[in-house]
This record gives C-alpha cells, sequence and structure tokens, in this order.
C-alpha cells in the first residue's frame, strides 16, 4: 500500500527511467475503459464520466475515449474551465477528445446545471488522491448528485472526498460500488466503506522505478521551504571528525551538507584542525576541541554539542589512534541518549568493527564502500549486484541500522528489509572526497527530520548526480569540490520536475 506521496515518487521515477505521464495516464484511462467494459456490454452503454482539472481528470478522459471506442454512449461532465486544467497531459488528452467527437463534452461551472443524471455507470474522476480539506462547492454538489444516481458507479483511483492516507471523508464522498485504484491499494483505503470493491490497475510503472532511486526518491526527501521559515527550521548538523592530516573531510561534508540546505552547519574537531577548516570556508562553524586527536576527553563538550544538534556526522578524517577509535561507540551512545539520528563514516566504520553493537543505540546510516563492509562485518560482497543487494540487506538487519554500500552501483538496505539501488554516478567519482560530501548530504537530510532510508537513497541519487553533472564539464578529471555547486541544481531541477539528463553511469 502507498501514500499519496509515495504513489507521487514513483511517477516522477518512471519519467525519470523512460515511462512519460502521459504514457502512464494512457494505461490508466484504458485501464478504466477496459474493466468497465469486462462488467458490462459496452455497446449503447450510457456513461456520464465526471472529471476534475487535474490528471485524474485526465484519466476519465482517455477512459472516456476507448469506452467511445468500444460503442458506449458517453459524456464527459468537466467541474470547472477547460482553460483551468492544470496538468499538461490531462490538457493534451481534452484536446484529443474534442478533436475526435466522440464523446459529449459538458462543462459545468455552477451546480445548478448539474440536472437529473441518468446513465448506466457513472465515473468518478474527479479528484483522485492528494484531498485534504473538506469538498465544497461544485464538487461537493456533484458528488451528493452522484450518491443520488441509481447508475454504477465506478471511482477512480480513490472516490472523490477520501483522504487516501487516512480513509477519512472530507465532509461527503463519492460511494462507489467498484474503486479502479491505480497500480497498488493507497494506504487509506481498508478503512472507506466508500470504496465499495477494490479492482488493482496495472498502469505500467517500471521495474526501476521501484528498485532503484529516483528524482521522485529526492523530491519526498527534501522539505517544501515555507515563507514564514526561520534559522535552524531545516536542521543543525554537528560533523565530528577532522586530524592534523585530514582537515579537509569534515569541510566537504559540511559543504554538502550546506548545499544540500541545512540551516547550520558546525564541525567539531581538535582545535588546529578547526582553525584550518575556518579558513577553508566562512560557511562553517567550527567548535575548537581542546585536543590533538579526538578522544573521550572531550566526550563531555561533545555531548553539550550533540544535545543541541538534530543530526550528526561522526568520522570523517578522524584518523585511527587508538584514543579516537575507543570514543566512536562512546559518541554513537550521546547521540542515541538524546535521540539525535548519526551518520557514521570513515574511520567511525572501523571503529565500530571491535564493538558493533553501539550502532543499535542510536538511529545509525552507516556508509561504507566495499573494504570498510568487510571491516565492519567481516563479510565478503559478491560481484553480482543482486547477491550484494542480498548481503547488505542481512546485514542491515543484524546491525540494526540503515546500509548506504558506496560502490558503481550504490546499495541502500534498511533494517525492516527495504532495499533499493542508485545508478547515478561515474568512474571519475573515484576521487577522494566525494563519500564526504555524500555523507553530507545523508546528514543534511536526516537534521531535517527524513527517515533514514528514505535520507540515504535520496542523498545517493543527488551525489551521484551531481557527480554526473560535474563530469559533463570536467570530465572524469573533477574532483570532489567539484560536486558542491551543482548540488543546488539538481535539487532544484527535480523540484522544478525539470530532471533530463542520462546519468553517465549506465545500469
Amino acid at each position: 500500500m502507498l501514500s499519496v506521496e509515495e504513489m507521487r515518487a514513483l511517477e516522477l521515477n518512471s519519467q525519470y527511467f523512460g515511462v512519460s505521464r502521459l504514457k502512464l495516464m494512457e494505461n490508466a484511462g484504458k485501464g478504466v475503459a477496459d474493466a468497465i467494459s469486462q462488467k458490462f456490454n459496452p455497446k449503447n452503454l450510457k456513461v456520464k464520466i465526471f472529471s476534475g482539472l487535474g490528471g485524474n481528470g485526465g484519466d476519465g478522459f482517455v477512459a472516456a475515449r476507448y469506452l467511445a471506442a468500444a460503442g458506449a454512449d458517453v459524456e464527459v461532465i468537466l467541474l470547472g474551465d477547460p482553460g483551468r486544467i492544470s496538468s499538461k497531459e490531462a490538457r493534451e488528452n481534452w484536446n484529443l477528445l474534442k478533436k475526435l467527437g466522440c464523446a459529449r463534452l459538458t462543462c459545468l461551472r455552477e451546480s445548478s446545471e448539474l440536472g437529473q443524471l441518468e446513465a448506466d455507470v457513472i465515473v468518478d474522476a474527479i479528484l483522485g488522491t492528494g484531498l485534504k480539506t473538506q469538498l465544497r462547492g461544485l464538487f461537493r454538489e456533484a458528488v451528493e448528485a452522484i450518491n443520488r444516481s441509481g447508475a454504477f458507479k465506478v471511482a477512480i483511483d480513490v472516490p472523490t472526498g477520501i483522504d487516501s492516507d487516512t480513509g477519512e471523508v472530507m465532509g461527503v464522498a463519492v460511494r462507489a460500488d467498484l474503486t479502479l485504484t491505480l497500480h497498488d491499494l493507497k494506504i487509506g483505503m481498508p478503512k472507506a466503506k466508500e470504496c465499495g470493491e477494490i479492482v488493482v490497475v496495472d498502469i505500467g510503472i517500471p521495474e526501476k522505478a521501484l528498485t532503484h532511486a529516483g528524482p521522485g526518491d529526492v523530491h519526498i526527501a527534501i522539505k517544501d521551504r515555507a515563507p514564514g521559515s526561520h534559522k535552524g527550521d531545516f536542521g543543525r548538523l554537528l560533523v565530528v571528525g577532522g586530524c592534523p592530516r585530514y582537515a579537509g573531510a569534515p569541510a566537504l561534508v559540511a559543504l554538502g551538507a550546506l548545499r544540500a540546505g541545512v540551516d547550520l552547519a558546525i564541525v567539531a574537531a581538535p582545535e588546529k584542525v578547526a582553525w584550518a577548516i575556518n579558513a577553508i570556508s566562512p560557511d562553517i562553524i567550527t567548535v575548537k576541541l581542546p585536543c590533538e586527536v579526538i578522544s573521550s576527553k572531550v566526550l563531555e563538550q561533545l555531548g553539550e554539542e550533540i544535545r543541541s544538534s538534530s543530526g550528526i556526522v561522526l568520522g570523517p578524517g578522524m584518523g585511527n589512534k587508538p584514543e579516537t577509535l575507543m570514543a566512536v561507540p562512546k559518541i554513537i551512545r550521546l547521540a542515541g541518549e538524546a535521540k539525535v539520528p548519526v551518520v557514521v563514516d570513515a574511520d567511525a566504520i572501523k571503529a565500530l568493527s571491535k564493538d558493533p553493537s553501539a550502532i543499535r543505540d542510536a538511529n545509525c546510516v552507516v556508509t561504507p564502500h566495499r573494504g570498510e563492509f568487510k571491516i565492519l562485518t567481516g563479510a565478503e560482497l559478491p560481484e553480482e549486484i543482486n547477491a550484494r543487494a542480498e548481503v547488505a540487506k542481512q546485514r542491515a538487519k543484524s546491525l540494526g541500522a540503515t546500509i548506504l554500500l558506496k560502490g558503481n552501483v550504490d546499495i541502500i538496505a534498511s533494517p525492516d528489509g527495504k532495499v533499493k539501488l542508485n545508478s547515478t554516478g561515474n568512474p571519475g567519482m573515484t576521487v577522494g572526497g566525494t563519500g564526504d560530501v555524500l555523507s553530507g548530504i545523508v546528514g543534511a537530510l536526516l537534521s531535517q527530520g527524513s527517515d533514514p532510508f528514505k535520507a540515504a537513497v535520496a542523498a545517493a541519487f543527488i551525489n551521484g548526480y551531481a557527480g554526473d553533472l560535474a563530469a559533463q564539464e570536467k570530465g572524469f578529471q573533477l574532483v570532489a569540490s567539484d560536486l558542491l555547486d551543482k548540488i543546488p541544481s539538481v535539487i532544484r531541477e527535480i523540484k522544478n520536475q525539470t530532471v533530463c539528463i542520462t546519468p553517465l553511469n549506465q545500469n
């Protein structure tokens, strides 16, 4: 069963992987017409299709075309002005209906125009999913008129008036005899008796839209920004890492997080390292720890920072001194006590090989490459991608954490058994630092309240896609910082639904 946002994500992913929204609408409308034709002889069947101004209405336009072709007497009743049809695909199908002249088209602007509904079948293609407010005006009057009719009532996707996420009736709802829901059940449907009989219609969502990360996964992981937003509403990420040899790693994490939309990125690092990070970017806040390397001696100070953060990235450039490795499980447990999610990366992963139980004490995303995965779990990874994904799934369950296994094809596995692959990215991203940028993106999304699995899937797509954009300019001689300026472009294109590049790494 799917929520509204999950179904929307699948539609965006489908478009990215080559099945357009126009094709999905065509498949949906044909599926509706076929289901009605199987239940009734379409020859001279009197069908009235009530359509709204969005995608659900477009499904109704397509159904009208197929039913008319099968011999039905079809009238499409549009609730509103055709000039205000909001979906490009629906507009195209409305114009096609007009051009073909195969169905009577009626546009209603007032409820007084409804009249008596005489039909064998009434199709509800008014609103579909996504309704969150009470039905009013013309839509409410139309639903009440449909309910008064003795015709057989068919709803497309969900009956108009039902909140498909909760099953709640929003004032009034179509009492359908049959609901033809698209692709999968919606999570509120079992609670809504108004659905009547429920049949799932296959609309041609491609397998990759389900199994691979795509723009839809990013769309649902990125928070929308309200005009009245304040500093801190979009997360405060704490990056714990750095040592004299590796000052750049935590800086890349922080900058990646800022480019992914976190409000504040704070790096807690040994004092000399923190000063170096300040010189790298004025956008990064630093906490200067009184030490040469991170150890248990600074736990009290770190605890204060953890408790005031909404997410943590632990490990970038931290080094592998014994005292540092001993501190890692303690830092994770502090985060668990504060209920702050943690991205465990780089040297912190190696530290947990002796005490992986600490991962269960916090809400963690672990981001190993192949070598780090073996150090942490002791498991060899097979070459075949599905077998590798199965190993990642098993280890995510045993660790109690989400795993983002980096590679030519990234594998994201959750402790409850969900798995997705990510194929964005290219061979130029073997350069050092791209994993730090990835951890920053994951940390940013976690800090903004995203679920760990959704954050990891979205971040993998964004990071690889940014790398693909960088490679289009630089070739495979890119560096990690080249990705930073591309991250906002990726997110903007996805939020504006204009993703058009083909990933350079085809898997």
